[in-house]
């Protein structure tokens, strides 16, 4: 059951990076968030996006985001086998990267969907700028709980508290997230999530 439930993560984690794709993918290209902070420039960089490429990004990262949490709670699930205490922490740190995390991904979508469909004007750029910004707290309390979930994974097995060898630990999502830095990748966080449990799929 454990290794299925990562294989639906592996599979969700994937979907999700499609679905930012449809967020920072116009007909022209990637799009360059620099921008935002220039009305003529926000504007012109958002002429090509389709409007339903939000709209797509909302319902399917939504859907990506509930197949992934299945290996959050998996591998919390298969912590208890060694330890408890780490089992809680991880299982109440998925919960709160989970819901707040669903939560950031439609305004995410939203915002965009939005600011195209009132015009591009400056007004709407003012008003879904204002709105992320008053949001964003959602994407803080997600990520903090990604951040707690997987020290507790990396400490764990780095310690040799569980039944992986200690070299296990590089298929973590923070370690993998700081060798894909220097690279100019969509969805680096996906990618990295991606990865861990492709990792964790052949090693658990």
């Amino acid at each position: 059951m454990v290794r299925i439930s990562i294989l639906l993560a592996f599979i969700g984690q994937i979907l999700c990076g499609v679905s930012d794709c449809f967020l920072i993918y116009s007909k022209k290209g990637r799009l360059d968030f620099k921008n935002l902070n220039d009305p003529d420039k926000m504007s012109a960089m958002f002429e090509d996006m389709p409007l339903e490429n939000p709209l797509r990004s909302i319902l399917l990262g939504t859907v990506a985001i509930t197949i992934f949490s299945f290996g959050y709670f998996g591998l919390s699930h298969w912590m208890d086998a060694f330890s408890h205490t780490a089992s809680v922490i991880m299982f109440i740190s998925a919960v709160i990267f989970l819901i707040p995390i669903v939560t950031h991904h439609v305004f995410c979508g939203a915002v965009e969907w939005m600011y195209i469909r009132l015009g591009r004007t400056n007004t709407a750029r003012e008003a879904v700028l204002e709105f992320q910004k008053k949001t964003g707290a959602a994407m803080f309390l997600g990520y903090a709980g990604l951040l707690v979930f997987m020290i507790t994974l990396f400490v764990m097995i780095v310690s040799g508290n569980t039944t992986l060898p200690a070299w296990a630990c590089i298929f973590n999502t923070l370690v993998i997230m700081v060798l894909l830095l220097p690279f100019k990748l969509p969805a680096k966080g996906n990618i990295a999530g991606a990865v861990m449990f492709l990792g964790l799929l052949f090693l658990i």
